[in-house]
């Protein structure tokens, strides 16, 4: 089958990639020159782990193309993914969907005969009726069936969720679009992947309900775990204990600094503004995003706390600038409202992150980077783990104690024990779990 995607961007390029390691043929569109002119080097705008080989096995296959010409590649295809962005929109927290509206207006111009128009970017519950106007206003007797297929990827692993799902969502009621999507998801519906069909609306609502959710969850065992410092728990055994109940699970019940990353914080936001313009305004999800809005804020005052009240003058070494790890991904990392905080007060911030440095530098300023977790640490007044990357997880903790200028760590996603810690010589502080000073 032939396959346009309009925008090579996260979602655009992984799903281009894997439907065409599927053994399709994919064409990415995108309208920024550089970008396309990069991908045809075979230089991967992101970092994913795992995309770059499948990009260029599938580039060598001649199964993977890349290009600016979108009525081109328009023309050809049988089905054809909106993918480009949807920001959170300035001034009133709605997504954006300008570059939605424009995608669809431009598949008007160009699209052939009877043609499936999907629309694979986050958008607010009835973005698929107002596309198919837009595409019906230019083209009104045109054959085509616009479809919702929310994406469930979650960075860092997202070849692994595109090729073995959860569930697939698919919104439509239009027989010849189920056909057209049952063929193009075919090689993992025989694996027995759930292929849900339900009804437009309902699709775009369910990708909102999932993220929304999941960030609840998230804010849910952070606001657990201040209770667990109050109280003397452990905030990991306590949600050990409650994730072992089916209903329940175990996943997005890690305590930490707070979520981040391209989906959470805009998503959250758009329900609540679609809800709100609905007159059912969903009052939980109001509360999780103001509680984890202050909670990154909360992780830096803790830093300051475990030096004593006052960071004026130190250095302060951060471990991890991305909002999770295995992606260079810095939208909404809690590290840039940690790390203004602490310069706010007066602390000289040395950081490290195997990835994300290109990006922070656009975002962050005064923060001094270095290449290894050990030059951040030397002559450091503490030590902050912010990103859990697994290069983080057994550092040569007896070299990073002789490097610091202070026995003090901070580990705001709780990747090492108490005990193991205290017994080394440092004053650790934790997530839910206790301040343990130095033995």
């Amino acid at each position: 089958m032939r396959v346009t995607m309009i925008g090579a961007g996260y979602v655009g390029l992984v799903s281009g990639a894997c439907f065409a390691d599927f053994g399709h043929t994919v064409t990415c569109v995108d309208l920024q020159a550089e970008k396309i002119e990069a991908l045809q080097r075979g230089e991967i705008p992101i970092f994913e782990p795992g995309l770059s080989d499948l990009v260029a096995a599938n580039v060598k296959a001649e199964r993977l193309f890349f290009t600016t010409d979108l009525a081109a590649a328009v023309g050809e295809a049988q089905a054809i993914f909106i993918a480009v962005g949807t920001p959170s929109r300035r001034g009133d927290g709605h997504a954006d969907l300008s570059y939605v509206h424009q995608a669809a207006r431009d598949i008007a111009s160009a699209m052939g005969d009877y043609t499936v128009v999907v629309t694979k970017s986050t958008v607010p519950v009835g973005t698929g009726d107002e596309v198919e106007r837009l595409i019906r206003e230019v083209r009104p007797d045109a054959a085509f069936a616009v479809v919702s297929n929310p994406e469930f990827l979650r960075e860092g692993a997202a070849i692994t969720d595109f090729k073995r799902p959860d569930r697939i969502v698919v919104g439509t009621e239009d027989e010849r679009a189920k056909a057209v999507m049952t063929e193009l998801y075919r090689p993992l519906y025989l694996n027995q992947s759930p292929l849900l069909f339900t009804s437009r609306r309902t699709a775009e609502l369910t990708k909102y309900a999932a993220n929304a959710f999941l960030a609840t969850k998230i804010t849910f065992i952070n606001e657990i775990a201040d209770l667990c410092e109050k109280v003397g728990a452990n905030v990991q055994e306590v949600a050990r204990g409650i994730g072992l109940d089916n209903r329940i699970g175990g996943k997005f019940l890690h305590a930490g600094p707070g979520y981040g990353g391209s989906c959470f914080p805009k998503d959250t936001l758009a329900l609540i503004k679609t809800a709100q313009d609905c007159g059912a305004p969903i009052r939980i999800v109001e509360t999780v995003v103001q509680v984890n809005d202050q909670r990154k804020r909360a992780m830096a005052r803790k830093v300051i706390a475990a030096l004593g009240g006052s960071v004026r003058g130190k250095t302060i070494a951060i471990l991890g600038l991305t909002f999770k790890p295995n992606t260079d991904d810095m939208r909404d990392a809690p590290s840039l409202a940690i790390i203004t905080v602490l310069q706010d007060a007066g602390a000289r911030i040395i950081a490290h992150d195997p990835e994300g440095e290109a990006q922070a530098r656009l975002l962050l300023q005064d923060v001094a980077y270095v290449d290894t977790p050990y030059a951040a640490a030397e002559g450091a007044d503490a030590l902050v783990i912010v990103t859990e990357w697994d290069a983080f997880r057994a550092l040569d903790l007896k070299r990073v104690r002789g490097l610091l200028k202070a026995p003090v760590v901070v580990d705001l996603r709780n990747i090492y024990r108490p005990d193991e810690m205290v017994a080394l010589g440092f004053t650790y502080v934790s997530v839910g779990r206790g301040e343990q000073p130095a033995g």
